[in-house]
């Protein structure tokens, strides 16, 4: 008891309730989530391998595949956020030598670029301005020069709100052998999406944006040509934790341990896309197109204009430009201060140039639109 650490357990006793404010998301996530997902969220634990859970697995794996209109056996949710199903699909479809190429138009496709060297990638690189997006024809180029084994895309890139067209870019990769790995983060949900028709091989997503979900919890598929790949590594996955060999022991019909997995966030999930089916997928889309065109007509009636052509805005998430003369922080800290609303800066190249607004899943609302335009005027005002 000599080399007890000394703690004012008094202190520790009477530290205050915990006490969240109730703000209102509207950044580029996480989202507010339907009380649903938190009553689910709060349901008793049971064991990750008790007979009803494996059952909850079972019926995740069918909704995921719903949402990305995919019929890919191996369509898991990765226990942890969206950027960890962003690196299993690098770990496990890239071996050191590998070529990849990756389309950077924003933060995420540098993001890419990262993950993919650190697993021994020989990196090439098409780029774009943020906010614009790939033509098929320069994508064409590329593939032709470069040869790569995996071409690596950025659906709804959430630094710059554009959405990448994806019509034929499947095609051509199954033209020069090449894997398509495209990240639906901030599409999934909230955009129409569908792997299996686009021949995507390798996707991921986040829980937090338009699934309404917590974050935790992770999207992430492989298609047929990707598990193919997979069986004919030369090397050892190099993350244990992800390597879906080893996962898909648990998720598969072995359901042998890997590791715990976060009962209480599958829950959310399942109950979370329970609410997308029930809604019916283009109905969802529907929802937030309209939503995203509200919102860009009240921003036009503000003066201000959208960063992205209007042909590749992401429908669940915009960048606004910020007038000359106006303090960025100033107008998000005000409308935090005053109207507990969320809304977020720009990241990287756009740091101070936009604000970032989403309108996700169970936030993809007309009178959230309303209330934002409403308090953006005021925070306009104030700032001057």
């Amino acid at each position: 008891m000599e080399h007890r650490i000394k703690v004012d357990e008094t202190h520790l006793i009477h530290a205050s309730q915990l006490d969240v404010p109730p703000r209102l998301l509207l950044g580029p996530g996480p989202s507010n989530v339907d009380a649903r997902v938190l009553q689910a969220l709060a349901m008793p634990e049971i064991g990750h391998l008790d007979p009803r859970f494996i059952e909850l697995m079972n019926e995740i794996q069918e909704l995921l595949r719903y949402v990305w209109q995919t019929d890919n056996t191996m369509t898991i949710p990765m226990s942890g956020t969206g950027s960890a199903a962003m690196e299993a699909t690098l770990a496990n479809s890239v071996e050191p030598g590998d070529i990849v190429l990756v389309g950077v138009n924003g933060y995420f496709g540098e993001r890419l670029c990262d993950m993919a060297s650190r697993y021994g990638a020989d990196v090439r690189r098409i780029e774009k301005a943020w906010g614009e997006v790939f033509s098929l024809e320069e994508i064409a180029d590329a593939l032709k020069m470069h040869r790569p084994a995996i071409l690596g895309l950025i659906h709804g890139e959430t630094s710059t709100g554009a959405m990448q067209p994806m019509e034929g870019i499947g095609k051509l990769c199954r033209e020069f052998n090449a894997l398509l790995l495209l990240d639906t983060v901030t599409s999934l949900g909230g955009a129409p999406v569908f792997l299996d028709h686009w021949h995507v091989d390798l996707a991921y997503s986040g829980s937090q944006k338009c699934i309404s979900c917590p974050p935790g919890i992770a999207p992430f598929t492989m298609s047929k040509r990707a598990v193919e790949k997979l069986k004919r590594r030369k090397t050892k996955v190099a993350s244990w934790y992800l390597d879906v060999n080893l996962v898909a022991k648990y998720w598969g019909s072995e359901r042998t341990y890997h590791h715990t997995a976060p009962i209480n966030m599958n829950y959310a999930l399942r109950e979370a896309l329970r609410i997308i089916a029930e809604e019916g997928l283009e109905d969802r889309w529907e929802r937030h197109r309209a939503n995203a065109e509200r919102l860009y007509e009240g921003l036009q009636e503000l003066g201000i204009e959208c960063h992205v052509a209007k042909e590749y805005r992401l429908p669940s998430l915009t960048t606004a430009l910020v007038p000359d003369g106006i303090d960025s922080k100033a107008v998000s800290s005000y409308l935090l201060r005053k109207f507990n609303i969320e809304i977020a800066a720009g990241l990287g190249q756009l740091a101070g140039k936009v604000w970032r607004i989403g309108l996700m899943g169970f936030n993809s609302r007309r009178e959230n639109v309303k209330l934002l335009l409403s308090a953006l005027s005021e925070a306009l005002e104030a700032a001057g």
